[in-house]
């Protein structure tokens, strides 16, 4: 009879070679009648059942041994059904064919992702659960426009890449399938024919979850399952002036910051207690979290990203993250995260060419890779790659409640020649060095962030002189919120590593940072790249005896502190750790039982306290307004004194610092009033681990010139020491 499939046909869905299997399988209309055909290797026989009258039950004919079963319905038409199919075992199993449904996107959604304008496309793509005619089960979506043949595997079909292949949506390149029955939890990936022939699996691009490597499939979840109760916290973060409210952030790595007692990560929830108790001890605003996106070699720290959209199962699933974020944001502190779009890994079941072409990623040799970190680099210029970032950041804002992203390696976006020889970069057009579509990537990226969720920043670590990162799109900048202080850093740690007797011979790398300091908006950052890799923990690189370096950090520590731009400090600094950071082990907490150590971490806790309350050091942290300096000519002693302002005239804060470990008495510098100034900062207090030099808790200003200024403080500087003064009035 006319309904039987053709050979040719036949073959190709049983070698899961067929472009459009949703032509072949499932009920269509023929001459007289219909005609169902299924594919099940599995099955020893397959009957029709019709749902709405389930007496009508019509038995397939196998015509082919691996698996292929059709039969024709005379007199019928197109009519909902079920496959009732018996295994070899005698078991039984009913449920819709996924053939029988229609497509699951809708025209528009494939029109503004090929376009690259649907920043919710990661709703779309992916897995979702979904409830189709009355029927629970997962759509799956996938773009591989360059696919011979693409199919769901999984556990739920012992990954055989013939059972459920999908359809392709015309020319958008995206292919979809609804599979019935399946719920969260199922592991799944993609299995792809490329058109060269080559078969390979690949992760969900767009999963929300993943196995725990070393396994590498993607996992169903129900994103929107989790009740949130931050709302308080979101309300207040809409309202935030976040350029005039202090922001004093911990960066942290979760599988290092501490362990079980058998060594083992501590999970998402049992993090969530310890560290909101500790950020608010150490009066931290904020924690920025190392990328916490699915990553395969725990080595990379979490910045060659596999799953964009995945939480990093490593301690635990996405309702455990989302649990940590909303503990941290009822306990006052906000949660930054890394996000890395600046490359990705190479695995092979990542987004490697992965439809056997170069679709995430740039053919061109010249822009595809980043040699110095061995992976590849996103095609910005491709709408949908564009558009499958872009998607990733807003989710992680939307579904996490992230407060604010740091970008990772932007100058390596900005660049084409970045880390690059001649003759291994292309130009751009117009002949530069700059890559226009990551600026037109980033540009979009944060007037996206910005206009739907206020009072997140984005935080770009940019390590050259590009012009206006952190400048309104509008006035021809990036747009970031704010840019680390990588020069700032540079400089700072240069100077410290130095002996004190050499000091003054490098006094510009103090005050060259005020040069630029309100060219864009700042964060003054000692991250975790300063210690590892051979450069020493912050304390090791300080010179002198034990004492001398512990009154160092200290000294680090509030000139950071006093300097106008955001503070952020990479865990274990607080506490004076020796070791460079390992991502294998826990800080050296046990550290806390010797008195330097213990004391310089009440230190950094007293720092911060002393930050918070004091608005002139956060208010106007980026304009000239909010700083003055005193002065900074005393080379030969290594001292400089500035002022930082509030926005009230008449709050001002006096610091003066002594980089060297002679003390200074008698030491006289400007001051703007005849008042009595409190000393509310001595870093050389004993309680710091400090030799107790100071001034009795203040000095009085006399009304005699000095320098520049009214009024002269005559101060006793303590060794390496910095202190800070308020004026009183009255």
């Amino acid at each position: 009879m006319d309904y039987y499939t053709s050979r040719p046909e036949v073959d190709r869905i049983v070698n899961a070679d067929h472009h459009d299997p949703y032509s072949v399988l499932g009920i269509h209309p023929v001459k007289r009648g219909v005609v169902v055909r299924a594919f099940s290797p599995e099955s020893a026989e397959i009957a029709v059942v019709d749902i709405h009258n389930r007496d009508l039950r019509y038995p397939m004919e196998k015509t082919d041994e691996a698996g292929f079963f059709e039969v024709f319905i005379p007199k019928r038409d197109i009519f909902a059904y079920d496959l009732h199919k018996v295994n070899f075992q005698g078991q039984s199993d009913v449920r819709r064919d996924p053939y029988s449904f229609l497509p699951t996107l809708g025209e528009m959604d494939l029109y503004l992702f090929n376009e690259g304008s649907h920043y919710e496309i990661h709703k779309k793509l992916g897995a979702h659960q979904a409830v189709i005619d009355n029927v629970a089960g997962v759509r799956f979506a996938v773009w591989a426009p360059n696919a011979r043949r693409v199919s769901v595997v999984g556990d739920f079909c012992r990954w055989d890449g013939r059972t459920y292949p999908m359809r392709v949506l015309g020319a958008s390149g995206v292919w979809e399938i609804f599979i019935p029955g399946l719920a969260p939890g199922a592991l799944y990936k993609y299995e792809l024919r490329a058109r060269n022939g080559d078969v390979f699996d690949k992760a969900d691009p767009f999963a929300y979850a993943s196995e725990l490597r070393p396994r590498t499939s993607s996992m169903v979840w129900d994103i929107a399952a989790y009740q949130w109760n931050d709302d308080e916290w979101i309300a207040r973060r809409k309202a935030r002036d976040l350029l005039a409210t202090p922001m004093n952030v911990y960066e942290l790595h979760l599988g290092s910051w501490a362990r079980d007692a058998d060594g083992n990560w501590l999970t998402y929830r049992q993090l969530a207690p310890l560290l909101a108790e500790y950020a608010r001890q150490q009066n931290y605003t904020h924690i920025e979290l190392m990328p916490v996106m699915e990553y395969p070699l725990d080595e990379s720290w979490g910045y060659q990203v596999t799953g964009f959209f995945s939480p990093t199962s490593r301690f635990g699933n996405p309702d455990d993250l989302k649990y940590f974020i909303d503990f941290l944001h009822n306990q006052g502190i906000g949660v930054l995260v890394d996000w890395v779009p600046a490359h990705f890994p190479k695995d092979a079941f990542g987004l490697r060419m992965f439809d056997g072409t170069a679709l995430y990623e740039h053919e061109d040799w010249r822009m595809a890779e980043h040699k110095d970190w061995g992976t590849l680099v996103f095609n910005y210029g491709r709408r949908e790659v564009s558009n499958f970032l872009l998607s990733s950041l807003l989710y992680w804002l939307e579904y996490y409640h992230m407060d604010g992203v740091r970008v990772d390696a932007v100058a390596s976006m900005l660049y084409l020649d970045y880390s690059r020889k001649a003759g291994e970069w292309a130009p751009n057009k117009f002949g530069g060095n700059e890559n226009l579509d990551a600026m037109e990537f980033l540009k979009k990226m944060n007037a996206l962030v910005h206009e739907r969720f206020p009072g997140v920043v984005t935080i770009a670590e940019e390590s050259t002189a590009w012009p206006g990162v952190s400048k309104p799109v509008y006035m021809g900048g990036l747009g970031f919120t704010m840019k680390w202080n990588m020069g700032w850093m540079h400089d700072i740690l240069e100077y410290f590593t130095r002996d004190p007797i050499y000091r003054k011979y490098h006094h510009s790398n103090l005050t060259f940072a005020m040069l630029y300091a309100f060219h864009e908006n700042f964060v003054l950052s000692l991250s975790h790249d300063e210690v590892v890799h051979g450069k020493k923990s912050l304390i090791d690189k300080m010179p002198g005896d034990l004492w001398q370096k512990f009154a160092n950090m200290r000294l680090l520590f509030a000139y950071m502190f006093a300097h106008p731009g955001k503070k952020m400090v990479f865990m274990g600094a607080e506490i004076g750790q020796w070791r460079e950071w390992d991502h294998g082990s826990s800080l050296d907490w046990g550290l806390l039982a010797k008195a330097p150590h213990a004391r310089l971490q009440r230190y950094v806790a007293d720092l911060g306290a002393m930050y918070l309350a004091e608005p002139s050091l956060w208010e106007d942290d980026f304009s000239n307004s909010g700083f003055e300096w005193i002065d900074f000519h005393d080379t030969q002693s290594s001292i400089i004194s500035f002022m930082r302002k509030g926005r009230d005239p008449a709050d001002y804060t006096i610091y003066i610092f002594n980089f060297t470990p002679e003390p200074r008495y008698g030491y006289r510098i400007g001051a703007p009033e005849s008042c009595y100034y409190k000393e509310i900062l001595n870093s050389d207090a004993e309680a710091y681990y400090g030799s107790n030099m100071g001034n009795h808790g203040g000095v009085s200003a006399e009304a005699a010139p000095y320098g520049n200024w009214p009024c002269t403080m005559t101060i006793t500087l303590p060794p390496l020491a910095a202190l800070a003064f308020k004026p009183v009035r009255g």
